[in-house]
């Protein structure tokens, strides 16, 4: 509960100034046990921050206290959803960056998740993180293992070799201090399994004082480094051949499993197997026959495809009874339960981009180290991703507003949000490009005055 956010929102649509006091003190006493009087203490004394704050003097200031305003809710064009509105506003994200002129080999353009930099001739840095799945908030070791291994599978599939971990943790004011020292657990678990140390982090609460609860949310992070060019998205070359290891499912998996009482399933998803691999073929003789490495987690293949087709420009051809193999077949029995796309979720699988000449020897070293593969499509120049079903039809594969609705919420949310797509992108758009001149016109003053 964002007690700062409701005496503003109150204040703003002119509520009375007792009645707030009065409605916030209520909802103090609901999560604290405290006496009357000091609930109203704390009432009042929001309301008075909020009245500061609101009156501020920004006369000197120009816009600097402001944000672009675009009144489009996160959830309302889905973002975080892994969908078409999560892609556009990162795409939006990553022309902000590409407006700041830092040099960089991979960054948010290209739509990968690790971003990499060259140190000298022959040494790569890559980095990554990644935020935890916001419905395991009451399952901290989970939601700490689950964002532990996709962080490193972010930097396996650049071609590096991870060397730390880094983790940022926020816990609401009512949260019990056990949720900090569980997710702790959960990541450290991954890290002795892979053999990559914890080495630093951040611990703050949610909001400070101003959001009661105990909603936990938080990041981990990772840094990687090789000595080879980036296994990136772009890389990526037509009749080029695409192979994908068996998934088992992560952080989106687990929370399909705990909301729809599957609690099965979620050992499924517990192992290291994608950094096993992507270790093993970072390590492969022939490296400049694997083009380019990618996981299987954004909006479920689904999404991926159709990134690859707009980084690169090429097609995609699958094989859609070949990806059904390649998913652990309780999680696979789950989703069609529950009638959840398979190609809309998040599976966590590696996807190879490899020459035609290496695909046998690849899939022989998985296989010989456990690790389940085999082809599932190769790259063609449609520009466009089709998928081939068992019966030898074909039709386009395109992306969806929102990945597939794995949680009972997610089912009705997505049947009461409606968004009018093209029109919001317009004002995303210009949001985006007064975000670009608030960056230059500050960058500008801070050299003129100290430079």
């Amino acid at each position: 509960m964002d007690i700062e956010e409701f005496v503003k929102t109150n204040y703003r649509n002119k509520k009375n100034k007792d009645e707030i006091i009065e409605k916030l003190a209520s909802i103090i006493q609901y999560y604290k046990n405290i006496p009357q009087e000091q609930s109203e203490l704390l009432s009042k004394t929001v309301y008075d921050e909020v009245l500061t704050t609101e009156n501020l003097n920004q006369e000197n200031l120009d816009n600097l206290l402001q944000f672009p305003k675009t009144n489009i809710g996160m959830g309302e064009f889905g973002v975080g959803s892994r969908g078409q509105g999560d892609f556009y506003v990162h795409s939006k994200i990553a022309e902000i960056i590409k407006n700041t002129p830092i040099e960089s080999i991979v960054n948010p353009t290209a739509q990968d998740d690790g971003g990499v930099v060259k140190v000298d001739d022959t040494y790569y840095v890559t980095t990554a993180i990644d935020g935890i799945h916001s419905r395991l908030s009451d399952y901290p070791f989970l939601a700490g293992f689950h964002t532990a291994r996709a962080t490193l599978r972010d930097v396996c599939v650049m071609g590096a070799n991870p060397v730390a971990l880094i983790s940022d943790i926020h816990l609401a004011d009512d949260g019990d201090i056990g949720k900090l020292l569980d997710y702790t657990a959960g990541i450290c678990a991954v890290s002795e399994l892979t053999k990559v140390p914890l080495v630093s982090g951040s611990t703050l609460r949610v909001g400070g004082d101003m959001v009661l609860g105990d909603r936990l949310v938080g990041a981990v992070g990772a840094v990687g480094s090789s000595n080879t060019t980036p296994k990136a998205r772009s890389e990526a070359k037509e009749d080029d051949i695409i192979i994908m290891t068996e998934g088992s499912g992560g952080g989106t998996i687990t929370t399909t499993a705990i909301y729809n009482n599957y609690p099965d399933v979620i050992k499924e998803t517990l192992n290291v197997q994608f950094v096993k691999a992507s270790q093993l073929l970072n390590n492969y003789e022939k490296q400049e026959n694997i083009h380019a490495m990618t996981d299987i987690t954004n909006g479920g293949i689904n999404g991926d495809a159709n990134e690859i087709n707009k980084t690169t420009g090429l097609g995609i051809h699958l094989y859609l009874e070949n990806i059904r193999k390649l998913i652990n077949s309780n999680v696979y029995n789950m989703l069609d339960e529950l009638d959840i796309d398979p190609l809309g979720v998040s599976v966590d699988s590696l996807m190879l981009i490899v020459s035609k000449e290496s695909v046998e020897d690849i899939i022989n070293l998985l296989e010989n180290n456990s690790i389940k593969a085999d082809i599932i499509g190769h790259m063609t120049d449609t520009g466009k991703t089709y998928i081939e079903d068992e019966n030898g039809n074909t039709i386009q594969l395109t992306p969806k507003f929102r990945e597939a609705a794995y949680t009972p919420i997610k089912k009705v949310i997505e049947s009461i949000n409606e968004s009018n797509f093209d029109e919001d992108k317009k004002i995303i758009d210009k949001a985006t490009q007064e975000a670009i001149d608030k960056k230059d016109n500050l960058v500008k003053w801070i050299k003129n005055r100290y430079e």
